[in-house]
């Protein structure tokens, strides 16, 4: 397996605003989906801060999925504010023909695909949309990148809802403020061979599992240096974080603008790892580096970065000094992980570059400054 690029080297490792050690001819047209949300624009700043040229597809679709809140509008007018090199495209990744058309004539370097609908909950009620912009807009991506770029290595951003509630099956023990595994095995994690069959999934979990499989398969089948990051919970304070999505976003915005936060079941230990989504940008620029065919991994904070939601309200409430108004369900969220944290190792053995960077801690505080600053 090739895992080699000719045409991306030497990227800047740790400065997201420089241009590293790029030159002319190092230079890329970079295709970044879904590049007014959380990780699509720090995708997008990261690589035209280095001088790339970034192109952006985005149709505001989160405010069609979660209303007014959902409204990404306010980062598509930072990013063409400051960024002299991005082009955005307001079109929608389920229209093949649209979307050909932008890759037969553009011709990418490589391609970013962030676009999706996000809820595990939402999909519920819109079945129809949420499978055909995650797993045919998937597709669409995929089979344009083969005609008109195959060269190109393409990010799949997955999720770890591929894995269904299949983790709860993992012995666990219950301690004060968290769950956690019971067994030393199963310390750092869920890695990439936890099955991702028969068990729950949420339809969400079952649209982006179709895509992940569709990326693996142009990646295997037809050769594409596709790489699949199955991430857990992803943070950052430029997240527009609503209530059926954004863990700590949303947390933020409840305890800091009086909003009642309700807990749903599982005594409100469930523990998630969280990923800065500056540390998500680093583990793409490692694949560009040095891209395979279908790989796949997990990408999240790591136990380091876990955290239940009883410590996350803790944490919240003595770094703002403001008290969240919450109240507790018996009725856990259909499919609920338990206890999710990602394995590394993976990640880290095959780019050892590559760790988190950015504290649990040093999240929130950064995520909390942003909010009480508006």
């Amino acid at each position: 397996m090739n895992r080699a690029s000719a045409k991306i080297v030497e990227l800047r490792d740790d400065d997201l605003g420089g241009l590293g050690h790029c030159t002319a001819e190092q230079l890329m047209r970079v295709l970044v989906t879904g590049s007014t949300g959380l990780i699509g624009s720090e995708a997008a700043i990261h690589y035209a801060q280095q001088g790339h040229t970034v192109f952006g597809i985005d149709n505001n679709m989160r405010k069609v999925f979660f209303g007014q809140e959902g409204d990404t509008k306010w980062n598509l007018e930072r990013l063409e504010k400051t960024l002299k090199n991005y082009t955005h495209y307001d079109v929608d990744i389920r229209d093949f023909e649209a979307i050909d058309r932008i890759f037969s004539e553009k011709g990418f370097d490589a391609v970013i695909h962030c676009a999706a609908q996000p809820s595990h909950d939402k999909a519920r009620d819109i079945p129809l949309l949420d499978f055909s912009v995650n797993a045919t807009g998937t597709l669409n991506l995929l089979e344009a990148t083969r005609r008109h770029c195959p060269e190109a290595p393409f990010i799949y951003m997955s999720t770890n809802k591929v894995y269904g509630d299949a983790p709860n099956e993992l012995p666990l023990k219950e301690l004060e403020t968290r769950w956690d595994y019971e067994r030393a095995e199963d310390h750092d994690g869920i890695d990439e061979n936890y099955r991702v069959d028969q068990c729950l999934h949420s339809l969400f979990g079952v649209s982006k599992l179709a895509g992940d499989l569709a990326a693996q398969e142009y990646g295997r089948y037809f050769g594409l240096k596709v790489g699949i990051f199955r991430g857990g919970c992803l943070t950052g304070p430029y997240h527009s974080g609503v209530e059926l999505h954004g863990f700590l976003s949303y947390l933020v915005k409840a305890a800091l603008n009086g909003i009642p936060y309700t807990v749903y079941g599982h005594k409100g230990k469930q523990v998630r790892d969280n990923i800065h989504s500056k540390d998500v940008v680093k583990a793409f620029d490692a694949f560009l580096r040095n891209p395979g065919c279908g790989e796949v991994y997990n990408l999240g904070g790591g136990r380091k970065n876990s955290i239940s939601i009883i410590e996350a309200i803790q944490k919240v409430e003595e770094i703002s000094g403001v008290k969240l108004h919450w109240e507790y369900s018996e009725t856990p969220r259909v499919g609920d992980h338990i206890c999710y944290i990602s394995n590394l190792s993976k990640l880290k053995s095959h780019f050892p570059e590559w760790d988190v960077s950015i504290s649990m801690d040093d999240m929130l505080v950064e995520m909390i400054d942003f909010a009480q600053k508006g």
